[in-house]
């Protein structure tokens, strides 16, 4: 009831004349301020028009590039490639340069079987190989070879170099990289020179014929693991060589760390034992045409076998395919005053002078 009293009571103000001049009024104030704003509309745009056109930068020529300024364009073009590339060269020819060398001075030592001469090979290689370039074989060359994913030749001749001398001199002499340029290796057998024999642990013969054959397991799980998965990264936990970048996570370091306390007592652990491009270089030593050559007297004699610090001597065999070329045994075979086979021939030259 109240609401249509109040409904009535508007009804009857909205009839009443001083209501309706209200609304006029105010109707025709607001037909004024509209016009306003319609005449003064078009004069602020052309204001902001002109205030934009002021600020844009003064246009330039516009004109279409002749030959001339298409020829500039191309020579301005080939100074930076041929700068870039002359910087590419340079660097690629001291790279390749400094491994060749390396390389050069570890057949050198080969050659002449100058132990001096191998620590020094051990020591280029733990140097420039390891903390200057971290430049290994590893098992992820394995993993690109089987893919044939290979770096282009143009930016990789260094990494040709070292892959290509590796093969071949494997091929050649047998694990020769592994005895001398692996900068690990290397690094390891450093470590066996400055550490106390007393604290050395050989495992007996039987154990040591089992261990060898672990890395050819390592070797088979990574690469049937990244045939089934395409990841490469495992390398990380089955070898070493990233320590020379120095940039490895809380277990990589403390894996790394157990294993150098290791070889404090087990001379070569891992080359032994666990190196999976060992493993694969030991296959391909199968092929090796110039092995180590052996006296008949090494039938019997055990000199050579418990001289080798890499457990590749049984009896007068030399297994191939652990055989690092130490030149140990070779320097044996040629020093007159040990080897039994010139002891032997000097003695039965004493006896024929005498009689």
């Amino acid at each position: 009831g109240c609401w249509v009293a109040g409904r009535a009571q508007v009804d009857e103000a909205d009839a009443s004349p001083s209501f309706a001049r209200n609304i006029g009024r105010r109707s025709m104030t607001g037909t004024r301020r509209l016009g306003r704003v319609l005449v003064l509309a078009p004069v602020l745009a052309m204001i902001a028009s002109l205030l934009v056109t002021a600020a844009q930068p003064e246009p330039t020529d516009s004109r279409p590039l002749s030959l001339d300024d298409l020829a500039q364009l191309d020579a301005l073009l080939e100074e930076d490639s041929d700068e870039a590339v002359a910087a590419f060269d340079r660097d690629a020819v001291v790279d390749v340069a400094a491994l060749g060398l390396v390389l050069a001075f570890a057949v050198f030592s080969f050659v002449k079987k100058s132990d001096r001469l191998k620590v020094v090979s051990l020591v280029l290689s733990v140097a420039y190989l390891g903390f200057v370039k971290a430049s290994l074989v590893s098992v992820v060359d394995i993993f690109g070879a089987l893919h044939w994913s290979l770096p282009a030749f143009r930016d990789s001749q260094a990494y040709y170099l070292l892959v290509g001398f590796t093969l071949v001199s494997t091929v050649l002499w047998g694990r020769l990289y592994c005895g001398r340029i692996c900068a690990f290796g290397a690094l390891t057998q450093l470590m066996d020179r400055v550490v106390p024999a007393r604290y050395r642990v050989e495992p007996p013969a039987w154990l040591d014929r089992r261990l060898v054959y672990v890395k050819y397991v390592l070797l088979g799980v990574a690469v049937l693991y990244f045939l089934a998965s395409g990841d490469t990264l495992v390398y990380r936990y089955i070898e070493p060589f990233w320590m020379f970048t120095l940039n490895g996570n809380a277990v990589m370091w403390t894996l790394l760390a157990l294993l150098l306390f290791a070889t404090v007592f087990v001379r070569n652990l891992y080359c032994r034992y666990l190196c999976s491009v060992g493993a694969g270089l030991g296959l391909l030593s199968n092929l090796t045409v110039f092995r180590i050559k052996r006296w008949g007297e090494c039938q019997t004699c055990k000199l050579c076998e418990k001289t080798c610090e890499w457990g590749a001597i049984d009896g007068p065999k030399i297994l191939v395919s652990e055989c690092v070329r130490c030149d140990d045994c070779e320097r044996l075979y040629a020093d007159e005053d040990a080897c039994p086979h010139w002891l032997i021939q000097k003695h039965a030259t004493a006896r024929a002078a005498k009689g």
